[in-house]
């Protein structure tokens, strides 16, 4: 997209399009009032938010989870790590992320504060990915790490100096104009830490993922978004408020054959595919989503609020036995006789989709994990996991390997590599 010609992602306009990636464009958030959270839980575990509230915080700390960290490390020796630039305390993170079985999380607190480095939420992204150099380098390879991004978030505030001349749309709300600049930002944020992974040589072994968790702008403002997206902000309906859940979804990675895939599919699609990829057979793992690379894979999107989305039609749930059906190619209301075998058929398979999320929730709500391990799978003990003095742990743990450490910092020689990383935040401090 460009705004005053200018475009406001370059970087991953460049990376959604390169043989290396296969991104895809009809991939949707299906969060519910958990927000990143959710879409967390659904990355890491393969199950839905709850119906209100987060889980992360209602359950987190006390459910049993089959998630990603521990998969990986049981099945293929996998180090993992989160970095972020909020208090590890929010939705419950420093609690929950060792139930999952993350090694390590470095949050805010693991990274410098000065009057100018937090905006919104916490630590501006170029340095909280800058910062987080001096711990990658000491993480065991081969690992599994999160980034979660802060300042493309609301309320979309920054400060000008950290503006490169990007000049933002004038529409009549101040929040979606900042949108765009914040995402502008971002997209520089990542292009150094991609720079970084190039001139480290960990470029070269890494599958790197990215997504949007949710919605960038609520639904109360897309009629002063309207005019950036060539729509007329009084014909703005619930049909556009859903075609705007679709969110970023990239895999990348040296060597794969890169295209841009057209399939329908969420982010409860997301932790199957990428175990396939990476040679784990999930059959005996409860796991509500599908494959996307998959011939089998289940092209239906359900919304966790309300609402599914397939190739074909957007669903509307209106009452219990009304529902609003458009056409995906023209955005039309249909007017489909409720007695006719297609609404049927459509209400039929909408109401199959949604008993995905009772599924999901009478497994998380009376933790159902707790009673079935899969074949070969060790349960999570959250208490073998301490987030305090992370460094110091990282440090012991290569000194004892010695020779045998596998760290990019070990096979540098012993010799970090932060001075590899560039930023132009004004902030940072060589």
């Amino acid at each position: 997209m460009k705004v005053n010609d200018q475009e406001v992602t370059p970087f991953l306009n460049s990376l959604y399009s390169d043989k290396n990636t296969v991104s895809f464009s009809n991939f949707f958030h299906e969060v519910g009032q958990g927000k990143t959270s959710d879409a967390e839980n659904m990355l890491e575990s393969g199950l839905f938010g709850l119906p209100t509230g987060s889980l992360f915080n209602k359950l987190g700390p006390t459910n049993t989870f089959q998630s990603a960290p521990a998969i990986l490390k049981q099945k293929e020796g996998y180090t993992s790590a989160v970095f972020h630039g909020n208090v590890g305390s929010f939705y419950t993170r420093s609690k929950t992320y060792k139930s999952m079985g993350y090694n390590y999380f470095f949050d805010q607190g693991y990274f410098n504060q000065t009057e100018d480095s937090n905006v919104g939420f916490g630590l501006k992204d170029k340095l909280m990915f800058k910062e987080s150099v001096k711990y990658l380098e000491k993480l065991q390879q081969p690992f599994y790490m999160k980034y979660i991004t802060l300042t493309n978030h609301y309320p979309f505030d920054l400060p000008d100096e950290d503006n490169d001349g990007f000049v933002k749309p004038e529409t009549s709300d101040s929040v979606v104009n900042n949108y765009f600049l914040t995402a502008h930002y971002l997209d520089a944020s990542f292009r150094e830490f991609f720079n970084y992974l190039k001139e480290s040589g960990l470029y070269d072994r890494s599958v790197v993922i990215l997504y949007g968790d949710h919605y960038g702008i609520s639904d109360d403002r897309n009629k002063a978004l309207a005019p950036l997206l060539d729509k007329d902000p009084e014909q703005w309906d619930e049909f556009d408020n859903i075609q705007l859940q679709r969110v970023p979804f990239m895999i990348h990675m040296k060597g794969i054959a890169g295209h841009i895939d057209n399939e329908y599919g969420g982010e409860i699609d997301v932790l199957p595919t990428i175990l396939h990829l990476l040679g784990i057979n999930t059959k005996d793992y409860i796991q509500l989503g599908t494959d996307l690379f998959s011939k089998q894979h289940d092209s239906n999107v359900i919304f966790r609020n309300n609402g599914m989305v397939n190739r074909e039609y957007t669903v509307l749930k209106k009452s219990n036995d009304s529902y609003n059906i458009y056409d995906n190619k023209t955005g039309e209301l249909l007017n489909i006789d409720p007695a006719s075998d297609l609404y049927k058929k459509i209400v039929e398979k909408y109401e199959q989709e949604r008993h995905l999320l009772d599924i999901s929730d009478t497994i998380n709500q009376k933790n159902l994990l707790r009673f079935y391990t899969p074949i070969g799978f060790k349960p999570v003990d959250p208490t073998d996991y301490d987030y305090e003095n992370e460094v110091s742990q990282l440090d012991k743990i290569n000194d004892t390997l010695g020779n045998s450490s596998t760290s990019v910092y070990s096979q540098n020689n012993d010799k970090s590599t932060v001075s590899m990383y560039k930023t132009d935040a004004p902030e940072s401090t060589e």
